[in-house]
């Protein structure tokens, strides 16, 4: 009789403690999963692995003109540090943007072939800076058209088009 009320305990020890813990439940819908790029006023750099992001967080960024400017400045001593470099090089410049469209109107002829990374970490940056500054605006759905006063007009060129993966 020991033996059995031994045996009934530890039956009944093993269903409680079966029915303890997480319930098994079906899938459950969590939406769409991220994608795109990130939100933030960037810079981008060239690295030898391809063009890197280095988030504006000292300045706040106003118009589209004043990203560039910064972006001639080249990066900061700890992204120099980092092995980024720049390689924007462009004569004098306005840069209008309107919705998805960003134009780079400049005083001379462009001295890059357009599939560059200088012309990468322009129109990157441009991209992102035009999402924060019209927040509707998804980076990635942004163009950039290149318009020198000298020789053809280049783009319009999508970020993604310049970023490696």
């Amino acid at each position: 009789m020991k033996k059995v009320r031994q045996g009934l305990v530890g039956v009944a020890l093993g269903i409680a403690l079966m029915g303890c813990g997480v319930q098994p439940t079906g899938v459950i819908g969590a939406g769409e999963p991220a994608s795109g790029l990130t939100r933030g006023a960037r810079l981008y750099f060239a690295s030898a692995g391809g063009l890197r992001g280095v988030p504006v967080l000292d300045r706040e960024i106003k118009n589209l003109d004043a990203v560039v400017k910064l972006l001639l400045e080249g990066p900061p001593p700890a992204e120099q540090a980092d092995r980024l470099t720049s390689f924007v090089q462009i004569p004098g410049f306005s840069v209008t943007g309107t919705g998805a469209h960003v134009t780079v109107h400049l005083y001379g002829a462009y001295p890059e072939t357009g599939r560059d990374q200088g012309t990468g970490q322009l129109v990157c940056t441009l991209a992102r800076t035009q999402s924060v500054l019209e927040p509707k605006v998804r980076t990635d759905d942004v163009e950039v058209t290149l318009r020198p006063s000298e020789g053809a007009v280049l783009g319009p060129y999508r970020c993604a088009e310049f970023l490696n993966g």
